[in-house]
């Protein structure tokens, strides 16, 4: 038999120019080492056997390449390997260091060559890898814990998928977790630790996390990601956290971000020289303390990793008045572990845990903003506690060469509990008179004696189980398996205050018609709320996929995918109130290395995603919730320490068209026909290896979402006409199914169809004469994308990365929620109530913003000293100009018409309205965010290193987001004087000390 060799210059050529190429994992917690043995004489001997060990854990695998010399190693790890290659009658040899990256698969292709002896020769891989991933059809970017200790990036999990390519921070009223990917609304992204689905499942806008120090890799998906993923419509984070090696370690952590580091918040000011936010108030204090131990129970057998976290955050803050200060504090601390079973070298047991409870006690003071301090005892106390315990339990088998498996469960649990010592006292109330109505600004916006917004208490607990499957069968790797979620929400939600209403104060037209009746000649009305709403609601998700990746040529790559879902979300009663199911979703991708060495590739990626219905929309829609509101003349104050409106004769009847607090017939209320949302995606792409540490590449992406499910007030069928209005839940445009009234006697007694393209909405001449009816637009969103990137990869001495995005996010539906309008409950906004509020709105969309550009990059000034800064710049998001009517009817929601004469007049076609088309506003500001950090390696025996990170260096404060009100609701005709002012800023400047101690 003829002996061979692993010659070194081939091999370089090979490490260099694949290793860190990259492929999709099956399990997406892991990674694979993937590749090909190829030999001078083109045949590799029977039997050649691959073999990778860590040498941290011990752990050890093999497999025998097939005929044609292909390998593939799954279930590894995140972590780097020894690498050999050993044919039969010779020893191993080395081929080098592989490093395994989280959901991704390193591809080694080893050549052999005919010499005379095994085991000669000893190769290691070169520390600069290819960053061409010429096995991928997904764009994705990874990010180690190990360059985020280099870079100023601030320690949450948010941060860090900012850094993706094309990434928008959403609105800050919206979440301060919210991230916009590929123009998606922030409620359309899912979030994965170690396997365990922690997004938050109420509006889907939040998601569990735990420190950045317990973190080991993140992957951030922006699109193309395989069917293995679903129930998202924008991006995907994937992170696992840290493990315990054979080695026992020990460390701590103290990170400190002082009061005194922090710039001064900059007040502002309307065109008249009133205060109208007052922010150069508010700082905070924050301080963390971690340690951590991790290593061997048994040796390379049983690992364990645990951390726990003393906290301390201290917020400060005064309302926009400047009239109220809130101090608060949170200390609740953080504990979290891993435990890892290597039954034997192909089975493993892990096992993890956290808990990211927190409460904050925030004590409410009167201020006087002149002199600086408060004034009197403390007026109230309010408790908010968020977060709770979390666990999964994975079991992995590699069952022989070609088939492996993965099962999981866990819990994930989130507590949102907010309460105050003023609950039973104090109403809300809103005086929203404006100066020119004669109010001044001090007594404008929130007068109440709490700033308690409500009395709510939810606990979301979410039960996971899922199976994973992969198995080789020549050039085609079969991926299947199936995933359950068990998502229930307890709720209860209500007004502080005595009969639980809040009241709202407003200037009217004297003798102009409200809610059916007609304003005082006063002028002056108060609106109360009562809104209460409680119980248990449920949703499953389920889903199966299979996936084939077919390697038709060793240059091209074909991913098939299908992803088939269902979802069903149950009311109060355990009932099924939206049940989608069968919703198929086909995923095609292709990689193409365009010269066979790992250098070039071209890749594509077209496929399918479906959105799940957010628990808010169980617990508001089919929960049997109160929301009664009631018009009064205002009298004035009472003058009591629960300063609530005294009120006169009532205006009309109570409205209670969204809820009577009963459980109504829900077949009634929503469409027994649902179609999903769901988003088509096209991607193409290319990448190109300059040299051995630089890369270029090159994508576009177009996204085009279908469908929305949202409520709608139906006020007319074709059966019969105008009728009562009911709210729907629905599909928007398209036709719904109901049960209804069929013969018009007033009674529902059977199933109805509305098409709501052409009807749904009842039109009145100006004597109120029912004349017809309209429908509602179909929702749209498209997005074009073009990015360009290039990266250098850190080879101990510097590394870099820019990118580049142009992109174009248009359409008339921004998604579940509304940033234009600050409507965060997922499924619930404005956007369809009736078929004027939507009408005239196409044109850019809320995140869209035209130009992106994104720096990051380190430099080792010494072995021990180095420097490191991060850059984004970014042009402003698009400005309406909302008003508060329109020229077809008399509802006074927002819409894309602005009142410009006769805007009082009692009879609606006698107003004068102008198309105020959506972004047509201009936009706000560009933004240069610019970040900069010094890390220290202190020269002693222990690894104590110190990191000085300075975020918004320039301390630019620059406008994010504007009052896009230029009529308020329910004003007609009446500018906002605050229109076009400011809501949101860039933080100030700040720093932040990190200290670091590891043994």
């Amino acid at each position: 038999m003829k002996a061979y060799s692993i010659t070194r210059a081939a091999l370089y050529v090979a490490l260099g120019a694949c290793l860190g190429v990259i492929a999709p994992s099956a399990f997406a917690q892991d990674g694979s080492v993937v590749g090909r043995l190829s030999s001078d004489a083109g045949q590799v001997p029977a039997g050649a056997t691959v073999t990778v060990r860590n040498p941290a854990t011990g752990f050890v695998r093999s497999v025998q390449a097939e005929a044609n010399g292909s390998y593939r190693i799954p279930l590894l790890p995140v972590g780097t390997y020894e690498m050999d290659v050993s044919l039969p009658g010779g020893a191993a040899s080395r081929v080098g260091q592989v490093t395994v990256s989280l959901g991704s698969a390193t591809t080694v292709n080893v050549p052999l060559g005919a010499v005379s002896t095994l085991g000669t020769v000893e190769v290691r891989a070169p520390q600069v890898v290819s960053m061409v991933d010429v096995k991928s059809t997904e764009s994705a970017t990874n990010i180690t814990r190990e360059e985020l200790s280099r870079l100023p990036v601030d320690r949450d999990i948010t941060a860090v998928a900012l850094l993706a390519p094309g990434a928008v921070k959403g609105k800050g009223s919206l979440g301060g977790q919210g991230i916009s990917f590929g123009g998606s609304s922030v409620a359309e992204n899912t979030v994965y630790i170690n396997g365990l689905n922690v997004t938050d499942f109420y509006n889907r806008v939040g998601f569990s996390s735990v420190p950045f120090s317990f973190y080991q890799e993140f992957q951030v998906k922006t699109g193309g990601y395989s069917v293995e993923f679903g129930r998202s419509t924008g991006g995907v984070i994937n992170a696992v956290t840290r493990s315990g090696s054979n080695d026992f370690k020990a460390g701590a952590e103290l990170v400190f971000e002082p009061r005194a580091w922090q710039s001064q918040a900059r007040d502002r000011y309307d065109g008249s020289g009133s205060r109208y936010i007052t922010a150069s108030r508010d700082d905070y204090s924050r301080s963390a303390l971690n340690v951590f131990a991790s290593g061997a129970l048994v040796q390379d057998r049983l690992f364990f990793f645990g951390m726990y976290e003393a906290r301390d955050y201290r917020p400060t803050s005064t309302n926009d008045a400047g009239t109220r200060l809130n101090q608060g504090k949170a200390d609740d601390p953080f504990w979290g572990g891993k435990l890892d079973w290597r039954i034997t070298d192909n089975q493993m047991f892990s096992l993890f845990g956290f808990s990211d409870r927190n409460k904050t006690l925030t004590d409410v003071y009167a201020y006087d903003y002149e002199r600086g301090s408060t004034v009197g005892e403390r007026a109230n106390q309010i408790t908010n506690t968020v977060g709770g315990r979390n666990w999964s339990g994975t079991y992995s088998w590699q069952v022989n060469n070609d088939l492996t498996m993965k099962l999981m469960y866990g819990e994930n649990k989130r507590n949102r509990v907010q309460s105050s010592l003023m609950d039973e006292n104090c109403n809300r109330v809103f005086d929203n008179r404006t100066a020119s109505q004669g109010v001044p600004t001090a007594l404008q916006g929130d007068r109440s004696c709490t700033s308690s917004s409500q009395l709510e208490s939810a606990l979301d607990t979410r039960k996971a189980a899922r199976a994973d499957f992969e198995w080789t069968l020549g050039n085609h790797l079969l991926r299947f398996g199936l995933d359950r979620e068990e998502n229930t929400s307890d709720y209860s939600r209500a007004y502080p205050g005595p009969g639980g209403l809040r009241y709202d104060i407003y200037a009217r037209t004297p003798g102009s018609s409200l809610n059916g009746g007609v304003v005082p000649a006063s002028g002056l009305v108060a609106r109360t709320r009562r809104y209460e709403v409680e119980g248990a609601f449920e949703t499953i998700n389920s889903a199966y996929y299979l996936e084939d990746n077919w390697q038709v040529t060793p240059n091209l790559l074909l991913n098939l995918g299908l992803r088939m879902e269902a979802f069903d979300n149950k009311g109060g009663d355990g009932s099924s109130y939206i049940k989608i199911d069968n919703m198929l979703a086909p995923r095609l991708g292709f990689s193409w290395d365009v010269r066979g060495d790992g250098t070039t590739k071209v890749f594509g990626n077209l496929g399918r995603y479906f959105l799940p219905v957010a628990n808010v929309i169980n617990i508001k829609q089919a929960g049997g919730f109160l929301d009664e509101r009631t018009w009064y003349e205002f009298l004035g104050y009472s003058g009591a320490a629960n300063n609530v409106p005294v009120l006169g004769a009532q205006i009309g009847p109570v409205d209670n068209s969204q809820g009577d607090g009963s459980v109504p017939d829900l077949r009634a209320e929503v469409n027994r026909d649902m179609d999903p949302v769901y988003q088509d995606e096209a991607i193409l792409g290319f990448q190109q290896m300059i040299n051995e540490a630089w890369s270029i590449g090159a994508s576009v992406t177009y996204r085009r979402l279908h469908n929305a499910i949202d409520d709608m007030n139906i006020t007319a069928t074709g059966q019969c006409g105008a009728i009562d209005g009911v709210w729907i839940m629905g599909n928007p445009g398209r036709t719904n199914t109901v049960w209804g009234d069929t013969d018009c006697d007033g009674r529902n007694d059977g199933w109805i169809s509305i098409d709501t393209s052409k009807e749904g909405w009842a039109l009145y001449d100006d004597n109120g004469n029912y004349v017809g009816q309209r429908g509602w637009v179909k929702p749209k969103r498209d997005y074009k994308a073009l990015e360009l990137q290039v990266d250098r990869a850190w080879d101990g001495k510097w590394g870099f990365n820019a990118s580049y995005t142009l992109a174009y996010g248009r359409g008339n539906a921004e998604g579940p929620v509304n940033s234009d309008t600050d409507f965060a409950d997922a499924g619930r906004t404005e956007n369809f109530d009736n078929p004027w509020v939507n009408y005239g709105g196409y044109g850019y969309l809320a995140n869209d913003r035209r130009h992106q550009f994104k720096f990051r990059g380190s430099y080792a000034l010494t072995e021990n000293l180095s420097v490191a800064a991060t850059l984004g710049v970014q042009s402003g998001s698009p400005i309406t100009r909302f008003g508060a009517g329109n020229p077809f009817d008399a509802t006074d929601f927002h819409s894309y018409y602005v009142c410009v004469s006769n805007c009082q007049a009692t009879v609606p076609s006698e107003r004068v309205f102008v198309h105020s088309p959506r972004g047509g506003d201009g936009r706000t500001p560009w933004t240069y965010d610019l970040d900069v950090s010094v890390s220290y390696k202190v020269p002693i025996p222990t690894d104590l290193r110190l990191k000085l990170a300075v975020y918004n260096v320039l301390n630019q404060q620059r406008v994010v987001t504007v009052d896009q009100d230029y009529e308020p609701q329910d004003s007609i005709g009446t500018p906002n004087p605050l229109f076009g002012y400011g809501t949101g800023f860039q933080s100030p400047r700040y720093a932040q000390l990190t200290v670091t101690w590891a043994y």
